[in-house]
């Protein structure tokens, strides 16, 4: 045989795989049936109360911002471009630069 008729012989089966063709086994198809088996498990038992989060910023001139009775601080912002901040009793937030003019703590609850 030829050297090209050989080489053809050899690269068809090889194109055959490259080619993308549907494939019952896709990663998305493989996802959704373990998300499926999961969902339909005997095991699995949803939440029965699906919870909210709330949030709100409070905004306080000076280095100190408190939450509201309930709330947790999640961030802390501070005037002047003040980059150094702390969480003290997870309720306040304290800027350390001197002489800030604002801070603002994020406050948050779980509902």
């Amino acid at each position: 045989m030829k050297p090209t008729i050989c080489l053809l012989l050899i690269l068809i089966p090889l194109l055959q795989l490259i080619i993308p063709g549907s494939t019952e086994c896709s990663l998305e198809a493989t996802v959704e049936k373990k998300i499926k088996e999961i969902l339909n498990s005997p095991e699995y038992k949803p939440p029965a109360v699906a919870k909210k989060i709330s949030c709100t910023s409070v905004t306080r001139s000076g280095k100190f911002a408190s939450c509201p009775n309930g709330m947790s601080v999640t961030g802390c912002a501070c005037g002047y471009g003040c980059g150094s901040w702390d969480v003290q009793r997870g309720t306040m937030c304290h800027c350390q630069c001197s002489g800030m003019d604002w801070t603002t703590a994020r406050c948050c609850w779980v509902a």
